[in-house]
């Protein structure tokens, strides 16, 4: 049911205060984000407004992402844990120092949460949400925790158990909630930013000049993340020519690996290598690239999966390997389980990726298959689920 923000607004006679924190990593802060920027959209189609305070480490993103949105942001100590397969290297001297920050760290978030008085807290994950969760807590501040990947982080399984309530991504998350935390929890998936939602595929040739592209061959979109990624350069550097002779191929490498593979782009035929475009970075063109995509290739954060299900588009995955708690296998594995995306499981070399995507480059009632089911897995209005949360809780 969604909350009657008009009334709400009236009742309050104020602006809605919130403490957001979260963040160390994209996966993290830009749901937050998002979430921030369409709660402030709700209110203020119902004559609100919102004061938020962003709480979070200083050499993180969200102190760089808060700062550029305009909002206040205070930092507090924080610990990581460094995972091990062995349980006694979990008892590291690295991770016993870290440990001995809590505390402090708790004790800053306190005096923000009480200084601030939030009418609600949002944690997004990482480690300097702990202490704010727990500062919430003792101030009797409602907090809703928000997961986004399928297995819960090591911060947000902490919270989960004196979370006010709990968002999560997935129905597969449910089962993983500690069964104190599971009659509070609620299923939005995991915030999209709307642009991405909008692109155009026209303005994506226009823009980035595809001319030599055959708009009869399939168009695969590649990406590493933003600062690109050296195994999918080279997996892909491996196959380019024959895979140009199946696709367009449009290459977010990174710009540390942008010459490399310019120079080898020069040593293919003329008439496949306009087929081919290669940039150290994609920026306001992604939501028009995404659009004009038909097989994304690319890791699985979380936030990936959100985009790529929203979009329904058919995918290739390829884990990061050693991400933290193997999330990304996890993610991957999730989709192509339910046949919304295929997966590179394990040691990636350039035949497999071959192998994996030359059926969906060659079948296109295939990957409309795929692309269908990962359409379903899909929650385009996960902000706006994840804002009727927050603003159910302040009616308890």
């Amino acid at each position: 049911m969604t909350p009657d923000t008009t009334a709400l607004v009236s009742r309050l006679g104020r602006p809605l205060r919130l403490i957001v924190t979260g963040g160390g990593t994209g996966g993290h802060t830009y749901p937050a984000l998002t979430a921030v920027r369409t709660l402030r959209a709700r209110l203020a189609a119902a004559g609100g407004a919102l004061d938020v305070l962003w709480i979070g480490t200083a050499a993180g993103l969200e102190a760089r992402v808060a700062g550029s949105e305009g909002i206040p942001f205070r930092t507090v100590a924080t610990g990581k844990i460094r995972r091990s397969a062995n349980p006694l290297k979990l008892i590291s001297p690295a991770n016993v120092k870290d440990m001995g920050r809590v505390p402090l760290g708790v004790a800053q978030a306190r005096t923000a949460v009480a200084e601030f008085d939030p009418d609600v807290v949002l944690g997004t994950g990482g480690y300097v949400a702990v202490p704010v969760g727990m500062a919430a807590r003792m101030c009797h501040r409602p907090l809703v925790v928000h997961e986004q990947t399928v297995r819960l982080g090591l911060g947000n399984r902490a919270l989960a158990r004196m979370a006010t309530r709990v968002a999560v991504s997935s129905e597969s998350t449910l089962g993983f909630l500690p069964d104190s935390a599971r009659p509070h929890a609620v299923v939005t998936g995991n915030p999209v930013r709307p642009e991405v939602l909008t692109g155009r595929g026209d303005k994506a040739v226009q823009t980035l000049g595809l001319w030599g592209f055959d708009r009869e061959a399939p168009t695969v979109y590649v990406t590493g993340g933003a600062q690109g990624s050296q195994q999918i350069n080279q997996l892909i550097s491996d196959i380019l020519p024959w895979l140009l002779g199946h696709a367009n191929v449009i290459h977010q490498c990174g710009p540390a690996h942008e010459a490399g593979l310019r120079a080898r782009v020069a040593a293919l035929p003329a008439h496949i290598r306009a087929r081919y475009l290669v940039s150290g970075f994609i920026g306001p063109e992604l939501p028009d690239v995404l659009a004009l995509a038909d097989v994304v290739v690319s890791r699985s954060g979380a936030g990936t999966l959100a985009e790529l299900t929203a979009l329904g588009r058919a995918a290739v995955f390829i884990p990061l390997a050693g991400s933290a708690g193997n999330e990304q296998e996890h993610n991957a594995r999730h989709l192509a389980d339910a046949g919304a995306a295929v997966a590179l499981i394990g040691p990636a070399t350039s035949d497999a990726l071959q192998d994996t995507i030359g059926p969906l480059l060659t079948d296109p009632a295939r990957r409309a298959e795929i692309a269908r089911r990962a359409r379903e897995h899909g929650r385009p209005d996960a902000a706006e689920r994840l804002v009727d949360v927050l603003l159910s809780v302040l009616d308890r």
